[in-house]
């Protein structure tokens, strides 16, 4: 990894070893920057904070060899990374403003994507997560991450079913919390359908019935239009001497039609005259039909206008014409359907939620078989683990529980409680030693000895469910003598099997390491590439001595370091 700008580090590279890395140095020296750093690599929450002062941006680059058929190699080459000879190189900005970017293989990717590769490269444990592993949550899940397929086929189908209960459960309190406002709502849907069933509204009523009402408020006028158009086209029976448009026509035909032959365009001009004769002839035989069917009786004007104020009343309620208001009626008969199918509705609900109830009861049993015996399994393979870090009479087990409780689900003849994962409470118990109960590791366990169960979990799983690469970060919190040793031996057998980087303050640790990093900060307090090295030989045994007594020039801290190193080299 090449860290810039990042904490108290301005420019550092550190190089990890295939096998055991210990990471050493004073207190506040930027030890920590280094899980830092690869926290960010693996998609770790950026902070603004972790800008270096003075800093535009920190920057993360790393190189993570991966397996080609590895499926985190599958992943990246399906975002658009390449692999360069094997590696995945990764890179991660930090602006000062805290905005954040990601690179992978040499694409722009988001933070999300390195977050979903880290499951499968590296896991990191720190002393926060020995304080998660204080929470049931976390011990149930430990253990259900232990057990595999086991619980996760019949926890799958748990999950699917218990999300149907909700959605039935949330739907069937709906429809009964509010019943009184469902019937509400439904005796004025009934009332307004039959208000508007009264009426019976046809589409497109409302505009015929306003032509008519306004033909009919206007008849004797229209009748005199009609009257004296008709006679000025087509003559006055009264006054036979007037002159109509028609008669004058006529002899316009009659005085071409006589010379007509002569030329053809006055002849083109006759037929034109002709055309307008006839057309004259139709518009006065409609004009005379028009004021004969007139309409002029004061009863069916009052009729219409009766007929739509009826409608009236309807378009002010429900719509603001005719079309809405049937809309509205279509719509809100199928709303009453569905309303008064309540009843019937609630029945099929309560059956389903039922069934879905028994269902979880058996597959919450089905959980706590398969955890029971996934437990046995887990806290023997831990307690076999502890005896190698100094706690050879301790003694790890599983209380597996559940709560009574009447709106539960029925598991093994009781009614229980039950959540999303289960009905089972998982508390994982230590006894320290032959005559102590079994006490929740919260209340049970020491600092120190909290540390070797975390590792003593973390190495089970790397036998089971294995990655690649194991941070811890000074995991060994409040460990020492004996005990530090045996977890200086225990991860230098993890490391046979795995990469293994520790942030360590036990020289009993770092002496078993493959490799040792001293991170050191020059006069100004910034880290520099001189200031992350690899210590091999007299340097090696000068900081293991400032480990062991604060005193590099010791010389009974120089021989005890020495002694720790043969140790370590005998036992590899």
């Amino acid at each position: 990894m090449r860290i810039r700008s990042l904490g108290v580090i301005d420019d550092a590279v550190v190089e990890l070893s295939p096998g055991f890395t210990a990471v050493t140095g004073e207190t506040g020296a930027g030890k920590t920057m280094v899980v830092t750093s690869l926290g960010l690599l693996l998609g770790g929450r950026a902070d603004a904070a972790l800008v270096r002062i003075g800093a535009e941006k920190a920057v993360v680059e790393g190189r993570i060899t991966v397996p080609p058929d590895a499926s985190a190699a599958v992943r990246a080459e399906e975002a658009g990374a390449e692999l360069d000879d094997g590696a995945l190189l990764i890179s991660r900005t930090v602006s000062a403003e805290g905005r954040s970017r990601a690179h992978l293989g040499g694409r722009s990717v988001p933070v999300g994507m390195l977050a979903e590769l880290a499951d499968e490269l590296v896991a990191v444990h720190g002393q926060t997560d020995q304080q998660g592993l204080l929470k049931l949550t976390r011990q149930r899940q430990a253990l259900d991450r232990y057990a595999g397929d086991a619980v996760a086929v019949p926890l799958a189908k748990y999950g699917e079913a218990y999300r149907r209960l909700r959605a039935v459960a949330t739907e069937l309190e709906e429809i009964v919390t509010r019943a009184r406002e469902r019937a509400q709502e439904a005796d004025l849907l009934r009332f307004g359908l039959d208000e508007i069933a009264a009426v019976e509204p046809r589409a497109g009523e409302d505009v015929e019935l306003a032509e008519e009402a306004e033909r009919l408020g206007h008849a004797e006028a229209l009748s005199s239009a009609a009257t004296a158009a008709h006679a000025a086209l087509a003559g006055n029976p009264e006054d036979p001497e007037g002159i109509d448009a028609a008669t004058l026509v006529a002899g316009a035909q009659r005085a071409l039609d006589a010379v007509r032959s002569h030329d053809p365009a006055l002849s083109a001009l006759a037929d034109r005259i002709g055309e307008i004769g006839i057309l004259l002839g139709d518009v006065a035989g409609e004009l005379a039909g028009y004021a004969d069917d007139l309409d002029a009786d004061p009863l069916r004007l009052a009729a219409v206008e009766e007929r739509r104020a009826a409608l009236t009343g309807l378009t002010r309620k429900y719509g603001a014409d005719v079309a809405a208001v049937l809309a509205w009626a279509e719509e809100s008969g199928r709303r009453l359907t569905e309303l008064d199918g309540d009843d019937e509705r609630i029945e099929e609900l309560t059956a389903e939620r039922d069934a879905l109830r028994a269902e979880l009861g058996g597959l919450a049993q089905a959980l706590t078989d398969a955890r029971t015996e996934a437990a046995e399994r887990f806290a023997a393979a831990v307690t076999a683990e502890l005896a190698s870090l100094a706690m050879p009479h301790a003694r790890v087990s599983f209380a597996i529980r559940q709560t009574e409780d009447p709106e539960g689900v029925e598991v093994g003849g009781r009614t229980v409680a039950y959540g999303p994962s289960g009905a089972d409470e998982v508390e994982l118990l230590l006894a320290p030693h032959p005559g102590a109960p079994p006490r929740p590791i919260a209340k049970g366990a020491s600092g120190g000895e909290l540390s070797r169960v975390m590792l003593a979990v973390e190495v089970v799983f790397a036998g089971t469910d294995p990655v690649p690469t194991y941070l811890f970060d000074e995991v060994d919190a409040g460990v020492g003598g004996k005990a530090a040793v045996e977890i200086g031996r225990r991860l230098a057998r993890l490391a046979k099997s795995a990469q293994v980087v520790v942030v360590t303050h036990l020289p009993q640790v770092a002496a078993f390491a493959d490799r040792q990093l001293l991170v050191e900060k020059t006069n100004d307090g910034s880290v520099t590439r001189s200031g992350v090295k690899v210590l091999e030989g007299e340097e090696r045994i000068k900081e293991l001595s400032r480990m062991l007594a604060g005193q590099e020039d010791s010389e009974t801290a120089r021989a005890h370091a020495e002694e720790l190193l043969e140790t370590a080299r005998a036992d590899g």
